[in-house]
């Protein structure tokens, strides 16, 4: 594709902005775009692609960052989007790192991925990259794959109303599929928040913003694209969104992007539960966690994604709130030391309250203590799994660790040492130590438990009753440490075996 540049036109008032002078015939060919000299960019005559007056009711206004204005370098660019970016360019094609990656360098951050938008059709990128597989119903996408790394590419889209040209379709204003491609103007006024639609262009190391994102990273403030109750009837998702990216920047949600939360909150219930659970992950597991916790609660958007949760915390438990705030900042702690963690501890936390306090309820109608834990958890993962689809192989994990919080209290022998040789003993054993807020009883009976895994076993075992009535504080705490190893068997000597002469 060649650029060309145009003097401006006397007779309009009109300066060119983007022309691109394609080398293929067909609907996607570029068209012109012009920029008033008045500062406002308007469609020529002839475009019947860019439609201003579109669902997202914005009109993009071209602002170019030349690269001596931000900190944006290549070196901070994974080196596959650099050779994805490169290859588009050299085939002909406009390309530019775009949305998440784009906005986090220019914050100084290091993006968790790279993702490039182009006017080259998902077929195109396929045949450019044997590497590449295409990807997606609702939104057409190719992926170029570089071992573990995966190089997400997207056709601009276009703002096409439903039953034009495309693959557009729109149900009770969700949008459930949408393949209409575009310039990078409606590219633009199409995502969803301002900070998210800014492009890196790799031909100049410039950065296009046409909406305003810059000043929006300036003011720490998150601003929505277009009529906020119409973006959120296209993709309810977007509220959560919201939510997560202004926690993790440390940035405010504007007010007219937030006060239709309390309204279109309920449309959550009709987000695919699986796509819940992936935004969960991504708001929860990803180092933020306590501060998009937090946030959820300030938006009114946590009764809508964690009910129970919700209605938990409603009832003004102040060691449930510190349970669930200290372990949200202990998953936060070890995401950022590299340590290991598992989605199945972080929703035990967050439903434990719930759980517990619906035990309670059946033991005190005579429910046996066993059979009561097993229902409360089956009722309130139920219910939690109709909105966030939580694997079984997460729930089970979770099932245990609350049904082992009641053996906790017992010590005897025998089961002192199955408990500990359960598989589930250390996450169990972690979960009750954020419950030592809960009563100076919950408290001596973690550190009971810390203490007797120092213990080697023979000692434990002969402090410990056959039968039961120990208390938990009968014992000095002592730190936490490592099981001490197994001792070695010794070897028989040759004349000692059975049989030997």
């Amino acid at each position: 594709m060649l650029a060309v540049h145009l003097p401006a036109l006397p007779e309009t008032g009109l300066l060119p902005v983007h022309v691109s002078g394609a080398t293929r015939s067909g609907p996607r060919c570029s068209v012109p775009r012009y920029i008033a000299t008045d500062g406002q960019l308007r469609p020529a005559k002839d475009s019947h692609r860019l439609n201003l007056q579109s669902r997202t009711d914005a009109t993009p206004t071209l602002r170019i960052i030349p690269r001596d204005q931000h900190i944006i370098s290549r070196k901070n660019i994974s080196k596959a989007a650099l050779r994805v970016l490169y290859r588009l360019n050299e085939a002909g094609h406009t390309a530019y790192l775009v949305g998440g990656a784009v906005r986090d360098l220019l914050l100084g951050l290091q993006p968790k991925d790279f993702d490039v938008a182009t006017d080259a059709t998902p077929d195109e990128v396929k045949r450019l990259f044997r590497n590449c597989r295409l990807i997606g119903r609702r939104f057409r996408l190719a992926h170029v794959v570089f071992g573990p790394e995966i190089i997400e590419v997207a056709t601009f889209r276009g703002t096409g109303e439903e039953g034009g040209e495309g693959d557009r379709h729109i149900v009770d204003g969700r949008i459930v599929r949408d393949n209409i491609w575009g310039t990078i103007e409606e590219d633009a006024i199409r995502r969803d928040f301002r900070v998210n639609a800014m492009y890196y262009d790799i031909s100049d190391f410039s950065v296009r913003d046409y909406v305003g994102g810059m000043q929006d990273l300036e003011d720490r403030m998150l601003r929505l694209i277009g009529d906020p109750n119409v973006r959120y009837h296209e993709d309810p998702v977007r509220m959560l969104r919201a939510a997560r990216l202004a926690a993790k920047l440390d940035m405010q949600i504007d007010a007219a992007a937030m006060a239709p939360f309390e309204t279109l909150g309920p449309l959550l219930a009709d987000a695919a539960p699986a796509r819940l659970f992936d935004e969960s992950l991504k708001m929860f597991l990803s180092g933020n966690g306590l501060k998009s916790f937090r946030m959820l609660e300030h938006c009114g958007l946590l009764k809508f994604l964690f009910p129970a949760t919700a209605r938990a915390l409603r009832r003004g438990d102040d060691a449930l709130r510190s349970l669930v705030e200290n372990g949200l900042a202990n998953t936060d702690a070890r995401i950022h030391e590299g340590k290991s963690v598992t989605p199945a501890f972080l929703f035990a936390v967050l439903l434990w309250g719930e759980v517990r306090d619906v035990a309670h309820q059946l033991i005190g109608r005579g429910v046996e203590s066993n059979e009561a834990w097993a229902q409360a958890a089956a009722r309130v993962v139920g219910e939690q799994c109709q909105r966030v689809a939580i694997p079984r192989r997460f729930t089970f994990t979770m099932e245990e660790i609350w049904s082992l919080q009641p053996r906790f209290e017992q010590i005897q022998r025998k089961r002192v040492f199955r408990l500990m040789a359960h598989p589930r003993f250390r996450a169990a054993f972690d979960f009750l130590l954020l419950r030592a807020d809960e009563s100076p009883a919950m408290r001596e009976l973690g550190q009971w438990w810390a203490h007797a895994q120092q213990l080697p076993q023979d000692v434990l075992a002969s402090a410990l009753p056959a039968g039961g009535g120990a208390g938990a504080n009968d014992y000095v705490p002592a730190p936490v440490a490592a099981r001490p190893p197994r001792p070695r068997r010794r070897r028989r000597k040759p004349g000692n075996k059975s049989g030997s002469a």
